[in-house]
């Protein structure tokens, strides 16, 4: 499809793709504008599915006149279209050019809580919400609405909160029919709805419900239908729709609340009354600015929980921070802590049946016998790799190799979606550069084959790595030996048409299981892919992110032998291929004191390790 801006015609390469959603694909034009391409009903993520394929029809055909009479101006921190993309005539319109933001992070990683441990403190959280409050009241006072309001179409820079996806807001005759399930306020919803899906147009009311939403995702990680409902008295588990339906929100003391994340009770009782209001009792109307403006956050000096109460909830001013006893029991499950720290626990693996984990304590990063690494605050753009001694720290287009005694080898790297592309095991360290795939050699960097500049997202185990690339209508996987030269590429995956928002691998063998979540149709699907080394996929499963289940967090997971074994609130779960099907064969109740969903799990010589927030613990089966 030929795509003209400005009266020149565009070649649009996949190498400067920087993001794809359920609706068109993003590339960067190199002149800080970037162009967003809608797809058409042929696109390759549209294959066998007419019901998608009608959508993007329609909307195609609204935009050819919703885009030209686009409102004028939006307040700035609104990314809004600049220039019509069209075809050669000049009189099909489709996409548009707009502002590029550099160094952005989408506003739904604020809620994820190894992120926020990572460095980002809740006074942060509060100032990008006081940002975001005025540019939706300044929409509304121009008679706009955003409808689709989610935490992907808001990018934060420093405290700013940008607004994207401008195309599909509401104005004048145009409606807003998109919508996220985790968003949309159940007032929009029939009296008798069947299914989450909206039977009233978007309105500023549904716009700071959602923002409610945002709010309480990004301070506490947990939005008002998480958790688990389990009844205390007899009767069947509410399915999500009925929750929703029924209002059994977080606050209901039916619902389990999730381990991962923070207690209601850090944040003040004004707060929590208008959360309570909105979820539960259906209050509406704009969120109070006050509530924003009186937050002050602090940080316990006996727990070191942060909390925006007068005194600390959770502890009495002399109490001191206590930590499970070293070994503890329940019923055939030994528990025994082997470190802890009052800074936070960062990255964890595994190396020829050895834990290695990395830490941020007293103003440096550390590794597990203590040694610093790397001196400053702590930052979340940091990414890391550990393989043996050395510590690999990676940010936008290059990473460093730290060894004690040594000064920092630095290298280049593709950085696909702000993640630069490397990644290590014991032996090698491998990584995506100028469309190449490099691994360290004895007599310097060696070539194994070619990947997509840019592009590609990289893992690897002992015996052999997996990459994967989606860019525009190009999609893509391989798997290579993680010792000899070659890619095998061309993989058959089940790939996922919506925006991939996250990704994570675990290796055993001869076996991978690839995790993906995409968000598609308003909700989050997580995918579990098992491959062989040879490339072919044995096994699939899918489940909505946040059900509880083995599948609801990517991350938390390890293989041993031809098992999964998966850290859930519940305790651990064992997973098995069986017949090509995904399979939970069975759980471990007596391991759920000691994991939580946000736990990262792995399979040492002495059996798994637990690294949590603050903890490294052994667990034993007796």
């Amino acid at each position: 499809m030929d795509v003209y801006l400005e009266g020149k015609k565009l070649r649009v390469d996949p190498s400067k793709a920087l993001g794809k959603g359920g609706e068109a694909d993003v590339f960067d034009l190199g002149d800080g504008r970037v162009l967003k391409l809608f797809k058409p009903p042929e696109h390759p993520d549209y294959d066998a599915q007419p019901e998608q394929q009608a959508a993007a029809r329609a909307r195609l055909a609204e935009h050819q006149h919703k885009l030209p009479a686009f409102p004028r101006p939006l307040p700035p921190r609104v990314v809004s279209p600049q220039t019509l993309a069209t075809d050669r005539r000049g009189k099909e319109v489709r996409g548009y050019a707009m502002r590029k933001l550099e160094g952005a992070e989408p506003l739904r990683r604020f809620g994820d809580p190894a992120f926020r441990r990572a460095g980002v403190p809740s006074s942060r959280v509060a100032a990008i919400f006081r940002d975001l409050h005025r540019t939706l009241g300044a929409l509304h006072g121009g008679g706009v609405v955003v409808g689709d309001f989610n935490d992907l179409n808001i990018l934060v820079i420093g405290d700013d909160a940008w607004l994207i996806d401008a195309d599909s807001f509401q104005f004048g005759p145009y409606l807003s029919t998109v919508f996220t399930e985790r968003f949309l306020d159940p007032l929009r919803l029939g009296g008798k709805a069947q299914g989450l899906s909206p039977s009233r147009p978007a309105s500023a009311d549904s716009d700071w419900y959602a923002f409610s939403v945002a709010l309480m995702q990004s301070l506490l990680g947990v939005g008002p239908y998480g958790g688990i409902h389990r009844p205390r008295a007899s009767g069947a588990k509410a399915t999500p729709t009925a929750r929703v339906l029924q209002r059994l929100t977080v606050f209901h003391p039916d619902v389990q609340y999730p381990k991962p994340a923070t207690p209601l009770g850090m944040l003040p009782d004004e707060l929590l009354h208008r959360l309570h209001r909105v979820f539960v009792e259906d209050e509406r109307g704009a969120f109070p600015l006050p509530l924003l403006d009186a937050l002050r956050f602090t940080v316990c000096a006996s727990c070191g929980v942060e909390h925006a109460r007068a005194s600390c909830p959770t502890c009495r001013p002399s109490a001191t921070r206590t930590a499970m006893p070293i070994t503890t029991v329940r019923g055939q499950v030994v528990a025994t802590r082997l470190f802890t720290t009052e800074g936070v626990l960062l990255h964890a693996c595994v190396e020829d049946g050895t834990a290695r984990w990395l830490f941020h304590e007293r103003g440096a990063y550390r590794r597990e016998d203590g040694s610093v690494v790397l001196q400053g605050p702590l930052n979340p753009a940091l990414h890391w790799a550990l393989q043996g001694g050395s510590t690999l720290v990676g940010q936008g287009t290059e990473f460093a190799v730290l060894v004690p005694g040594r000064p920092p080898e630095r290298l280049g790297v593709d950085a696909p979606e702000q993640r630069p592309a490397f990644a290590t095991n014991a032996r090698h360290r491998y990584w995506a550069q100028g469309g190449a795939l490099w691994r360290d050699g004895a007599f310097g960097p060696e070539r194994l084959g070619e990947v997509l500049e840019g592009q590609t997202r990289l893992f690897v185990g002992p015996r052999f790595g997996l990459g994967f690339h989606r860019a525009g209508a190009l999609r893509g996987a391989f798997v290579f030996n993680a010792e000899r030269p070659g890619l095998k590429d061309g993989l058959t995956l089940p790939w996922p048409s919506g925006r991939l928002v996250d990704a994570e691998a675990v290796f055993e063998g001869a076996v991978c299981w690839l995790f993906l979540a995409e968000e598609t149709g308003g909700r989050t699907v997580h995918h579990c892919v098992v491959l062989g080394a040879d490339g072919v996929m044995r096994a699939s499963a899918t489940a909505e992110a946040g059900d509880g289940s083995w599948l609801g967090t990517l991350r938390g997971k390890c293989a041993a032998g031809e098992a999964l074994f998966a850290a859930t609130d519940a305790g651990l779960v064992r997973v098995e291929v069986r017949q090509g099907r995904v399979e939970v064969v069975r759980e471990f109740p007596d391991t759920e004191p000691f994991v939580d969903a946000d736990s990262r799990l792995l399979l040492t010589r002495q059996g798994f390790v637990v690294v949590g927030r603050q903890e490294v613990t052994a667990l034993r089966m007796t």
